[in-house]
């Protein structure tokens, strides 16, 4: 009952200038990265995201390989770097995109929640305030366009619970572009592709549910040749060896109490990961649950003391709200889906590959986190 208080209390004294206090938190952060880092920072993979768009924007050359995984970025960059704006107009390119991406997270929390502005507030709030996400507006990497990408693809995906082919447009528009934008950008449209199966299962006439497994067993050889292409630059197999929690990292490896069980010579980027799990199941199964305590839990070795409680205080019991969200009739069925497929590919992802020191795989996943967290605290105490 004191909580139930509370809530209509804050929204009687926020109601109308809660979103000018977002924005203005929003830009304060902002110019506190571009402080800390002094302007744009240049990380470890920088050099040859702009080496590829100085490429793009000079001769108009795509490198093949691995970077055409990261394509959309180094274009992104190249269009800066034609235009003469250099590294700043590159990071206020990516201010300019994550803005529209923070306004898509409000909105479509506001939309999920029937227009009440509660969880809206609270989730647009952690999206500003988390440290990990918005610190990589100023960083020349991919991680800011992928998370805004990420945030606007679910922004439009609200929007097709009216059915205007635009809306459907636009989705598809967002869903490609961060498929392009990142190895693992096709999480998102696959999370959109659960949620429309789901939807179709549900109907009472089931035809076009079975139509569309149809289709993907048509699609089947395409798909797994999809999945080959995107392994072939990936090592895999050495970092199961060396026993990998974080890339590169010996804290906290996994050794092997036998000798592993290799895949032969010639065996295709995907086949391998099977025959792995398939001779060395107990070893894998050992490494999986390794990646994933070290990828959902926030304690990494070499975090500070400061990150891990803030980890502990807000991002558990958000996973536990986002969880039972996931439940709620009130809420939209395939946006739960979409949102909750998200963080559940991803995380399955990290399981099967290896998780980085920082979190660059983390960050763009914990705004679907964040919004379910938000609806279900509305749902418990924002009614009334």
């Amino acid at each position: 009952m004191r909580a139930f208080s509370f809530f209509q209390w804050l929204g009687r004294h926020l109601r109308r200038p809660h979103q000018g206090l977002l924005a203005a938190l929003w830009v304060l952060v902002q110019l506190r990265f571009l402080l800390q880092f002094r302007g744009p920072h240049f990380a470890n993979d920088s050099g040859r995201y702009l080496a590829y768009a100085a490429n793009i924007a000079e001769r108009f050359y795509f490198e093949p390989g691995h970077n055409l995984r990261y394509v959309l970025y180094p274009l992104f960059e190249s269009l800066w770097l034609r235009l003469g704006l250099g590294w700043w107009g590159i990071v206020a390119g990516q201010l300019v995109v994550s803005a529209l991406a923070t306004r898509a997270v409000y909105r479509g929390t506001r939309r999920l929640a029937g227009g009440r502005w509660g969880a809206a507030a609270l989730a647009t709030f952690l999206f500003i305030a988390w440290p990990d996400i918005q610190q990589f507006n100023v960083f020349l990497l991919t991680e800011s366009l992928f998370i805004s990408l990420l945030a606007l693809s679910f922004g439009a995906f609200t929007r097709l619970r009216t059915g205007r082919p635009r809306d459907w447009l636009g989705l598809f528009l967002l869903l490609t572009l961060t498929a392009l934008a990142r190895p693992n950008g096709f999480l998102v449209a696959l999370a959109a592709g659960l949620a429309g199966l789901d939807a179709l299962r549900r109907r009472p006439n089931r035809r076009a549910w079975r139509a569309a497994l149809l289709g993907l067993v048509l699609l089947s050889p395409l798909l797994w040749r999809a999945l080959n292409h995107q392994l072939a630059t990936y090592y895999l197999m050495d970092t199961y060896q060396r026993g990998e929690l974080i890339f590169r990292s010996p804290l906290w490896a996994v050794h092997q109490a036998a000798p592993l069980q290799m895949p032969p010579p010639g065996t295709g980027p995907a086949m391998r990961v099977f025959y792995f799990a398939a001779h060395n199941s107990l070893y894998l199964g050992r490494l999986m649950l390794g990646k994933l305590f070290v990828f959902v839990s926030y304690l990494k070795p070499h975090y500070s003391l400061a990150h891990r409680v803030l980890g502990v205080l807000v991002l558990w019991p958000a996973y536990g709200l986002a969880a039972r969200a996931t439940r709620r009739a009130e809420i939209w069925r395939p946006a739960r889906v979409f949102l909750a497929s998200i963080f559940l590919l991803q995380t399955a992802t990290i399981m099967l590959t290896v998780d980085d020191w920082d979190v660059r795989f983390l960050a763009p996943v914990l705004a679907p986190v964040f919004v379910l967290a938000a609806l279900e605290l509305e749902q418990r105490f924002g009614k009334g």
